[in-house]
């Protein structure tokens, strides 16, 4: 882990940088190139807007869930959408040791010219509290609703891209953070699953609670009736019958 956590001196030159460092500048330098505004947008986007945009990604996939399918689905995707943070929160817990262990510096501690968009940063560098937060929720919701999972990942993939642009992380430190928020909700999730599902059951009999799980509307759905199709008529062969064949 050494070579995570000294990095490379300021007066090496970019040619004999290795992948990770060169990607962070090729990254990094596209701020330079940018306008001001641009940059203070991608700022904003990099450290609070992305994490928002994930929280109205799963209010959007509880509002459509419980509305959608049968009683049973929207249980088990609620139960899901309540897994997303707290999926985030255990895996920002077991970084807390990693980033102890690893000791890391931010990238602009080590190597000069990059272009920081964010002030302030004093604490290790891996791995990426925003990259495990936004993979974590992504792969839940994930579990939960494949159309919005996908939404979620892509926004997870741009908050990693942004912490890289924003100069506070390298390429690895976010891959890190992809691969611990993955690894948190999908190994912990049938667990997680098991604990929750019977719980959000129990809310969904509530008649004061029972909305957060399913839609009144969704309960109260037309069932569509079957046709009224007149059943065949059978021939009478009793002794008053008509002799048809005659």
């Amino acid at each position: 882990m050494a070579g995570l956590a000294i990095g490379f001196p300021l007066t090496e030159s970019r040619d004999s940088m290795n992948p990770d460092v060169s990607l962070l500048y090729d990254i990094n330098g596209l701020a330079k190139d940018a306008p001001g505004w641009f940059d203070r947008t991608m700022e904003f986007v990099g450290e609070y807007g992305i994490m928002l945009a994930l929280v109205l990604v799963a209010l959007w996939c509880w509002w459509s869930v419980r509305r959608r399918g049968t009683a049973e689905d929207s249980v088990v995707a609620v139960a899901s959408l309540v897994w997303a943070p707290l999926a985030a929160g255990i895996a920002l817990l077991i970084n807390i040791p990693i980033r102890g262990f690893v000791e890391r510096p931010r990238p602009f501690n080590d190597h000069e010219g990059l272009e920081v968009l964010v002030q302030g940063k004093t604490d290790f560098s891996f791995v990426s509290d925003h990259s495990t937060m936004a993979m974590a929720i992504a792969a839940a919701l994930f579990v939960a609703h494949r159309r919005f999972g996908m939404a979620a990942l892509a926004l997870a993939f741009a908050e990693g891209f942004c912490r890289v642009y924003m100069g506070v992380h390298y390429p690895t430190d976010v891959i890190g953070g992809f691969a611990l928020g993955t690894a948190v909700a999908l190994l912990l999730a049938p667990l997680a699953l098991a604990l929750l599902t019977p719980l959000v059951s129990a809310v969904a009999g509530s008649r004061v609670l029972g909305r957060l799980v399913r839609s009144r509307r969704a309960g109260s759905a037309r069932r569509v009736e079957p046709l009224d199709i007149p059943e065949p008529r059978t021939e009478d062969t009793g002794p008053g019958a008509n002799g048809l064949a005659a």
